[in-house]
């Protein structure tokens, strides 16, 4: 058991559906140990600690949690902030002028890295800390994982979205043929990927769909709409706006007023309406497009909940390790079976998860490079709560 102590719980990065569930899971689990002293929320992330901006959840009342489990966002305000070298020092004097001997953060893989920094700063100046991470991400681009909370959300809300510009597009195909559907992701294209969870035959949306995995040739983009063009008469891509050309440079513009974020990633914009304007350029097609902005992550009308007794689980599961005496580890999902849907929670070191991805893997990516595989439609249609919402097609009525 580690020492009896305070324990503090924040999130970072981009809200999602389920963030959450995983600070429920945490706090209850808290409240119902006799091991944890005060528990403390801190406001706006990592940011939050430095200032010593500190709620005390205890003075809440205990049906609230019950209320956000269910709530999108970040309760606690969220945050992207690198921690400089100065910073890890300041962290780890707040935390022993709190007597906080418990860390939980739920982030992903930027996260990890500052609850990694500061577990062995404190473990340098011989400071009883356990810090645990919370996985969460909708990029589902953690490694040591089968996936993450929030990716099952979208992943419902891509795949609904996706059959609903289907139909869109199949009616209105007379005047725009071609729609383009650019979907978040960084270097992984999970999120894109699940566009296809709720189609259930050749002729529906999507048609095609582009990875970060796999560089996109204009000529072959090209080729590939024309073809789906003349064989269904209306076509539906889906891209990541991270999506790349052959020389390994994004199809997307940098953002010209935020180019970067603090940990160095770049804010893009515009890969869709570039393709829509090639596509009429070149093939003399109408094209449009629709790019969904952080709605994808935070809708709670479309979240999963598989993904939310995720979330609850993994939060639930770090307080656990903590009190047991674990350090420096994130919280992992291990899946036992998929029908029906069962997982456990697990741990793996912390020095295996900071700063490091998990890309599609080559299997679940068609020969071509523009769309997926069944292996990978086996792999995340469970975590999507049951089939993404469907629409009925009625024997001989086809749009005209």
């Amino acid at each position: 058991m580690g020492t009896k102590g305070n324990l503090l719980v924040g999130q970072s990065g981009g809200c999602t559906a389920v963030i959450n569930a995983s600070l429920a899971g945490v706090v209850e689990t808290a409240l119902a140990s006799d091991a944890v002293g005060a528990i403390y929320g801190m406001r706006h992330g990592i940011e939050g600690l430095l200032r010593e901006d500190l709620l005390d959840l205890r003075r809440e009342e205990p049906a609230i949690w019950e209320r956000i489990r269910r709530t999108p966002s970040a309760a606690l305000g969220s945050a992207r902030y690198k921690l400089r070298e100065e910073d890890i020092e300041r962290a780890v004097d707040v935390l022993r002028r709190h007597d906080i001997r418990y860390l939980l953060y739920i982030g992903g893989n930027d996260s990890a890295d500052t609850a990694h920094r500061i577990a062995r700063e404190a473990a340098t100046r011989r400071y009883e800390l356990h810090a645990i991470s919370v996985p969460k991400t909708i990029d589902n681009d953690l490694p040591c994982t089968d996936h993450c909370p929030g990716y099952g959300s979208i992943a419902r809300f891509v795949s609904t979205v996706t059959q609903e510009i289907g139909l869109d597009t199949e009616a209105m195909r007379r005047v725009d043929p071609v729609k383009i559907l650019e979907v978040m992701g960084r270097d992984a294209g999970w999120v894109a990927a699940s566009a296809a969870l709720g189609r259930r035959h050749p002729s529906e949306a999507p048609h095609l769909i582009y990875l970060p995995e796999r560089p996109l040739s204009r000529e072959r983009f090209l080729r590939d709409v024309w073809e789906c063009y003349n064989t269904h008469g209306y076509v539906v891509a889906v891209v990541t706006e991270t999506v790349r050309d052959e020389r390994g440079e994004s199809i997307a513009r940098t953002d010209p007023v935020f180019s970067r974020d603090a940990f160095g990633h770049r804010y893009l914009t515009g890969a869709a309406s570039y393709l829509c304007d090639l596509v009429a350029r070149e093939l003399g097609l109408r094209a449009r497009f629709d790019k969904p902005g952080t709605i994808q992550r935070m809708s709670m009308a479309l979240a999963s909940e598989v993904d939310l007794d995720d979330a609850y689980m993994v939060g639930r599961h770090a307080v656990t390790a903590a009190l047991e005496g674990e350090n420096d580890k994130m919280v992992t999902i291990e899946r036992l079976s998929d029908r029906p849907y069962r997982a456990r929670a697990g741990l793996v070191e912390l020095e295996k998860i900071a700063n490091r991805q998990r890309l599609l893997p080559d299997e679940f990516i068609t020969e071509r490079g523009n769309h997926v595989t069944w292996e990978f439609v086996d792999y995340a249609m469970p975590l999507i709560g049951g089939e993404a919402a469907s629409y009925p097609r009625l024997a001989g009525m086809r749009a005209g």
